[in-house]
């Protein structure tokens, strides 16, 4: 406790004496910004199963275990991993048909699946029947490449804010020396389209005349999003 106390203290101390010495010097503050668009390679698909009657006979019960197997055996030959293939919910429900006294209990199950190779999406789903897909949606999406990508722009950011402070210090005449104080906004990621999935909510009749129409339900239209990097900086003027 002693040495976090001390070290706090401490920061304090040059929080302070950093800004004496800027209250004490000439400087001039801008903000460099740079950014770039990439496709996003990483989708998170959310699946939604539910159990049902096989063509209404109520004898036959498709049940939620054979489809999660169904699910995950067609995940694994899209070259989906097990570790990326998770149960979200469970949800259990009465079958609205049946009389009270023989009341049924269906169950349903949301599962995230991390896809990671795109080519092979629309095979995600071929093994299941898809009476019993009651919705699939796009949750999450992401770059592979992404600490990278941000190494590389706050290095751009930080050149541009240097640059445009050379441009003010030489219209007065001056230059501009070490860097001060350089202080990072939070990263902006902006998404020009959200990528789509056709039949987002993909349940049993969509599916059926999906199906009928020669789709899949996971045409995906994936639009590149804009991150950006913004740098604020004082520089010493000489």
């Amino acid at each position: 406790m002693k040495k976090i106390l001390l070290g706090l203290a401490f920061l304090g101390l040059m929080t302070k004496l950093n800004a004496q010495q800027m209250v004490n010097k000439e400087f001039v503050s801008t903000v460099g910004r740079a950014e770039e668009e990439v496709t996003p390679d990483i989708i998170y698909i959310d699946v939604t199963l539910k159990e049902f009657y096989d063509n209404g006979n109520t004898k036959k019960k498709v049940a939620i275990d054979k489809l999660e197997k169904d699910l995950f055996d067609s995940a694994t030959k899209a070259g989906v991993k097990k570790e990326d293939f998770t149960i979200q919910n469970i949800w259990s429900y009465n079958t609205p048909e049946k009389k009270k006294k023989d009341t049924d209990i269906l169950l349903s199950r949301q599962y995230r699946i991390k896809v990671t190779n795109l080519n092979n999406l629309d095979q995600l789903l071929d093994g299941v029947d898809k009476a019993g897909i009651q919705s699939t949606y796009i949750s999450e999406y992401d770059y592979s490449k992404k600490k990278e990508l941000e190494k590389t722009l706050k290095t751009k950011a930080v050149l541009d804010a240097k640059a445009n402070a050379q441009i003010l210090a030489e219209a007065a005449g001056q230059k501009i020396g070490k860097a001060i104080v350089l202080s990072e906004t939070p990263q902006q990621i902006i998404f020009g389209v959200q990528p789509m999935m056709r039949n987002a909510m993909y349940k049993g009749a969509m599916a059926e005349a999906a199906d009928a129409a020669g789709e899949n339900g996971l045409d995906l239209n994936i639009r590149p999003m804009k991150v950006t990097s913004e740098i604020s900086a004082s520089f010493e003027l000489l």
